[in-house]
């Protein structure tokens, strides 16, 4: 299964992310930043890719100022 990784900047931010994907029926986990990317506070929200495009709107409405970016894995 693809997953998709949203990255922030904020583990604050990134709790509130995941909380509200949960919320909106999203399946989504707080995970480790993977190092080799060096970025981020090392705590990430990961969901399935085939959750992404409503987990992206969610995130684009939050208006997060710590969201980095989506990171994909396998």
């Amino acid at each position: 299964m693809t997953n998709c990784i949203a990255v922030f900047r904020s583990r604050s931010q990134a709790a509130d992310c995941k909380a509200r994907l949960c919320a909106a029926g999203v399946p989504a986990v707080l995970a480790g930043t993977p190092s080799s990317l060096g970025l981020g506070c090392g705590v990430s929200v990961k969901f399935p890719r085939s959750f992404s495009e409503r987990a992206k709107k969610i995130i684009d409405r939050a208006n997060y100022s710590a969201f980095y970016g989506y990171v994909y894995t396998r």
